[in-house]
């Protein structure tokens, strides 16, 4: 919990270096950004401040966030999506747990066994094994779980019907995808997704 605790070295308290923290990431601001939204609000702070405060307190906020989050379901669904980013084929890669909440998004150049197992590796880092995975009908998917002894003993279902909870949560997933960075197998990328019309391409990313 942030409080106005002062710790030492630093001329403003805990609340406020994490409401900049937060306002950075949250929003996908500029350390000017930033430093401009506080000075609104009375605070002179340099943006260099502003970017140690990011690179000191970022990971701490960040797991006392992840801390409280409610506890994700056992039941996974997922499925793939095509997308163009500058040009090039990718596949923006979705989970949701069974309450319709969004596990993780990833955008890779392929397709296959390998990008599957990195996903999966990708929703382990975060989250506990599930019970039952549901996917669709992607051989990949079958594979990947196969080569990862984690998850052995889940339940795999696939085809449509395994994959209705991502149709109807389509909306919330692309809502969490809209506004932010998008995780990529590709380190310190950046993509921002725009929609269009179903039965054209299903996504743009510039």
């Amino acid at each position: 919990m942030l409080t106005d605790q002062k710790l030492p070295g630093y001329r403003f308290p805990l609340s406020i270096i994490g409401h900049a923290v937060w306002l950075y990431h949250r929003f996908t601001l500029s350390y000017r950004d930033v430093e401009e939204l506080l000075f609104e609000r009375g605070i002179e702070v340099s943006r260099e401040s502003i970017r140690i405060w990011c690179i000191n307190f970022s990971g701490e906020f960040g797991q006392g966030l992840r801390h409280r989050e409610p506890r994700r379901g056992s039941r996974w669904h997922l499925d793939e999506m095509h997308v163009v980013v500058g040009g090039v084929t990718h596949w923006l890669w979705r989970a949701v747990d069974e309450h319709g909440a969004v596990l993780d998004v990833f955008v890779q150049r392929h397709r296959d066994t390998d990008a599957a197992v990195s996903f999966f590796k990708c929703l382990l880092g975060g989250y506990d094994v599930p019970d039952t995975v549901c996917t669709d009908k992607l051989a990949s998917y079958g594979a990947a779980i196969r080569e990862l002894p984690v998850l052995e003993h889940v339940d795999h279902q696939n085809g449509p019907a395994a994959t209705i909870s991502l149709s109807s949560g389509q909306a919330s997933i692309r809502a969490s995808v809209l506004p932010k960075t998008v995780s990529s197998s590709h380190p310190m990328s950046r993509a921002t997704a725009t929609w269009v019309p179903q039965g054209q391409e299903d996504a743009r990313i510039s």
